[in-house]
């Protein structure tokens, strides 16, 4: 089997190749956004025609939230167009695509933990470009598998435990949001999930919610890493109003991740042990 993860330098990239070494029958490929540009429909159907791809597990997007409110076509790009094209590839070779999405195509006026089908509507143009890829997906190809996970960290890339481990080096107090709920997400674990999912047979194609158990805002996550870390750095809560930025993010974006948990018959670890884990692969 081979399989072809896009964005191949980023975290859940990096998790996957992580893993990808239990399974030595399987051939990967993890090319970078430079050696692989899904932006660019030729490059794609070049990439695929050289090699018999039987999943396609899309990493590939634009996260910078922020910054996405500036770069707002280079965002439609990768996080529209690019999702377009792959649908488009697989569609012509019959290879299933492994979608990743984000809990910021909601809104957080519910309150109580997002299902699948709970309306959509986001606040800003990270969200609003990852649905509509999403989008595109789902009317293109049949054999396709959209996960939606929230608060992405691990050991790799740029991401929230990096940030606070960096800040606290050089900082006796740090002020950290916290009227944002939502679920940190290991991308160790979500990896694990990527692959069952090629592992196993497919028959229910679809959107999925993936994060880890619990709830937590980014202060009780920041507290959390820094107990486990051993960092004394004291930490402020405050509110969103206090700390603004040019994308609005939702306050509430727990995932209810049942009909994964169900579907692949796992039980979903809690943050909080898999954070654990994370530290120690930091640290080691």
């Amino acid at each position: 089997m081979k399989i072809l993860v896009t964005g191949g330098k980023g975290q859940l990239a990096s998790s996957i190749k992580d893993i990808s070494k239990q399974f030595d029958t399987y051939s990967f490929f993890f090319p970078s956004s430079k050696e692989l540009d899904i932006t660019n429909k030729n490059q794609v159907i070049e990439f695929f025609k050289e090699r018999n791809i039987e999943f396609c597990v899309n990493c590939a997007a634009y996260t910078a939230v922020d910054k996405a409110e500036e770069e707002v076509q280079k965002t439609i790009q990768v996080n529209e167009i690019g999702a377009k094209n792959l649908a488009e590839v697989c569609k012509k070779h019959d290879t299933t695509l492994i979608h990743i999405s984000t809990d910021f195509v909601f809104d957080g006026r519910k309150q109580s933990p997002y299902l699948e089908d709970d309306v959509t509507n986001p606040l800003g143009v990270y969200g609003k470009t990852k649905l509509n890829g999403e989008k595109h997906i789902s009317t293109i190809l049949k054999k396709h598998v959209i996960i939606r996970t929230s608060w992405l960290y691990s050991q790799y890339g740029n991401n929230f435990l990096k940030t606070m481990l960096r800040l606290a080096s050089t900082r006796d107090e740090i002020s950290v949001v916290n009227d944002q709920i939502g679920t940190p997400t290991y991308a160790g674990d979500l990896a694990e999930i990527v692959m069952l999912f090629v592992t196993r047979d497919i028959i229910k194609y679809g959107i999925y919610h993936y994060s880890n158990e619990g709830i937590a805002s980014w202060y009780d996550f920041a507290k959390t890493i820094f107990d486990e870390s051993n960092i004394k750095t004291l930490i402020k809560p405050i509110l969103t109003i206090d700390y603004p930025t040019p994308a609005k993010r939702p306050s509430y974006s727990v995932l209810n991740s049942s009909k994964i948990s169900e579907e692949l018959d796992i039980k979903i670890p809690h943050w909080k042990t898999s954070l654990k884990k994370a530290v120690i692969s930091l640290s080691s």
